[in-house]
């Protein structure tokens, strides 16, 4: 691929370290998600941390709203620890987070990371003390936070302001970018007020999240040019099925691909009964197009046309890439470099073989009226061609022979 087309080099931004987990400072970017259970139901949300765990989230936000939930903090970290989890848990605070994690300081030491919303956290004259308590105790606990601005709960005393000073200009600016100074001024002013009261700058955090695509954008921009703070991103509010993928997608690919941005978050609204862990596989696989990260052998396959009336291609297509998700927790853990991995898996010879050739294993599978075999390329080889009712079985086991040829024992020794 052209060098020029590559995502530029991450901004420069400190580094924050959240049990283990390096974000910003040039470490590569971190997914993360958020349960959506009743946090007070310890069973349900740490058998939904797990299943966001096991599909590669790196950081687990909860909701800690009240007491009832903050009370089943410690009981959530020891079911997570007796099944060998250690994904760091994020506490996510609204209006009365100081008095949770005063009251409750279980929860304020087993937490990896308090998230605050500076527009939540009190009015007038309550607003700069409650967000102090919460400060001090991330001090005492020696916990980083995310100051989490969202323009659906912006801080009104400031946006109000902001507005009138506007207003009185002599030409004054269009409204939404007054927003966005009041979103970037409420996150990095927060961020400077944190380190008064005593905060490290490495443990800080920024995220400034909109619902418009090309808000965001704009936002984030301002935010990275005022600010060192490793930032979050994410569309807040995205929506749900692939409207929220595409729009989550449209905006943080513009800003993975500036460089801007440590960690993300693919907030999908879940359908009915719907897997919490789509949102990790989306931040994924968005990072991985991109080139930023890689974390499951990609499958390359055709979209078929006129030539491909035929859909055993899309069965196989499916099964194929099924499998290698099924596989790669196993694969992960035994081989390096696997996630690196490209599979084709092509509908017709029009571009099948040389699609199969560029890959590291493909299959070229045969289009409307052309003979019934499947020729299969490893690393630009045809290595053998596939015939009959078992064709999927066998080129399973064809990439199960490969990756263990192929990638190195992780904990093989010298």
């Amino acid at each position: 691929m052209n060098a020029s087309r590559q995502p530029k080099p991450r901004q420069a931004t400190r580094a924050v370290n959240i049990s283990g987990v390096a974000v910003g400072g040039g470490a590569p970017v971190v997914v993360q998600s958020m349960t959506n259970t009743d946090t007070a139901d310890a069973s349900a949300t740490a058998a939904q941390i797990k299943a966001l765990a096991e599909a590669g989230s790196e950081l687990v936000r909860i909701t800690v709203n009240n007491a009832a939930a903050a009370d089943q903090v410690p009981a959530i970290h020891a079911q997570l620890e007796s099944w060998g989890i250690s994904v760091p848990l994020v506490g996510d605070f609204h209006f009365n987070g100081h008095k949770l994690l005063r009251e409750h300081p279980e929860c304020a030491r087993l937490l990896a990371k308090y998230r605050i919303n500076p527009g939540n956290v009190g009015r007038g004259s309550k607003r700069d003390t409650q967000f102090v308590q919460m400060i001090e105790t991330a001090c005492e606990n020696d916990k980083p936070i995310r100051i989490g601005v969202n323009w659906g709960s912006l801080d009104q005393d400031l946006l109000t302001r902001l507005m009138d000073e506007n207003a009185q200009r002599s030409e004054p600016d269009d409204a939404r970018n007054v927003v966005y100074e009041a979103m970037v001024q409420s996150a990095v002013g927060s961020a400077q007020r944190a380190e008064e009261v005593g905060l490290g700058r490495d443990r800080i955090i920024l995220s400034c999240k909109m619902s418009g695509v090309q808000d965001l954008i704009a936002v984030y921009r301002m935010l990275s040019d005022r600010c060192d703070y490793p930032l979050h991103l994410g569309l807040t509010e995205a929506g749900m099925g692939s409207k929220g993928i595409v729009s989550s997608t449209a905006a943080l690919a513009v800003l993975l691909q500036e460089g801007i941005g440590d960690t993300i978050r693919i907030s999908l609204t879940p359908e009915p009964g719907g897997d919490r862990a789509r949102e990790v596989i989306v931040a994924q696989e968005i990072l991985q197009s991109m080139g930023l990260r890689a974390f499951t052998p990609a499958v390359i396959a055709c979209p078929g046309c006129g030539r491909t009336t035929s859909s055993y291609f899309q069965e196989l297509a499916q099964q194929i890439e099924a499998h290698i998700r099924a596989r790669m927790p196993d694969w992960k853990n035994s081989y390096e470099g696997v996630e690196d991995m490209t599979v084709a898996v092509m509908g017709c010879v029009v571009n099948g073989p040389g699609e199969s050739k560029h890959a590291n294993i493909g299959i070229s599978l045969p289009g409307t009226g052309e003979r019934p075999v499947a020729p299969v390329y490893i690393d630009g080889r045809k290595d053998v061609t596939l015939k009959g009712e078992r064709i999927a079985e066998e080129f399973q086991q064809l990439v199960e022979d490969y990756v263990a040829k192929r990638y190195a024992p992780r904990h093989a020794t010298s």
